[in-house]
């Protein structure tokens, strides 16, 4: 039996996932909070405990994400756009994926893979929070609307709003404007879904959109965000059943993997 942990510390979530012999025996999802290196701890324990496995029966941890640095649960680092491959490829490998597009906490990705699903190219935004799940989580604040509410109410829009800025301070402002205006929430909320996913997509066509497109992380859960970057990718995507873990199960392949070669070299 071998038993793996991909630790994925974002600056806003913590997704851990625990393998074992490479099947997802047990996950967790919590909030980053101040203390990064504890946070992972704890999640390491939550995921444990749904797998019914202690600490000592993992053989290697791989963290990856905002702070895969900090903590100190892993054997060893890796970069998250290498993580996400790995997991798109495991969940969805039997759809062919050719293009990721990720929104996390505080960063937009877009990969490419080429016909061996390995990385060819992509893009990445984390100079500033236009378009990430931060980005959606202020503006629903700003306008009093749970976050998991958005979705559904942007669904019911009709009467098209465009939002004509990214940069999350001067958003908040037009949002807010918006709103004293008399523009349904609805309507608004259609607007800064469709303002993400044009940001998304000239990511993505900078790198070449080939279907298929597989979108992760939490905010792909967002019925309204999925439907507003299907129109403006003109593809249908292709949802993990749980979109938050994609790269952790990534990094727990990852550590997999590290212990294969292992074996080999013995």
């Amino acid at each position: 039996m071998t038993v793996t942990a991909g630790v994925d510390l974002g600056s806003t979530y913590a997704k851990i996932v625990v393998l074992k012999d490479g099947v997802n025996v047990g996950y967790a999802v919590l909030p980053t909070g101040h203390d990064h290196d504890e946070t992972s701890k704890k999640g390491l324990e939550l995921a444990l405990k749904a797998a019914k496995l202690d600490r000592k029966d993992i053989d290697y941890i791989v963290s990856t994400g905002y702070g895969r640095n900090i903590t100190t649960l892993a054997n060893e680092t890796i970069s998250e756009i290498s993580a996400n491959a790995w997991g798109t490829r495991h969940i969805a490998l039997k759809y062919g994926i050719r293009t990721i597009v990720d929104i996390g906490g505080q960063d937009t990705k877009v990969i490419a893979l080429d016909d061996n699903l390995n990385v060819a190219d992509f893009r990445m935004n984390d100079k500033c929070a236009a378009g990430t799940g931060r980005f959606l989580e202020v503006l629903a604040k700003t306008m009093v609307v749970p976050l998991q509410d958005m979705g559904p109410l942007s669904l019911r829009s009709t009467k098209k709003v465009e939002i004509t800025v990214t940069c999350l301070v001067f958003a908040k402002s037009e949002v807010s404007n918006l709103m004293t205006q008399g523009y349904a929430k609805e309507d608004i909320i259609a607007g800064i879904h469709r303002a993400i996913a044009k940001r998304l997509a000239t990511m993505a066509r900078k790198v070449g959109v080939r279907r298929e497109v597989f979108f992760d992380g939490g905010p792909a859960r967002n019925v309204g965000m999925r439907k507003a970057l299907e129109d403006e990718l003109g593809v249908p995507l292709i949802i993990a059943e749980m979109p938050q873990i994609v790269t952790a199960t990534g990094a727990a392949l990852i550590a997999e993997n590290r212990l294969k070669k292992d074996k080999r070299t013995l």
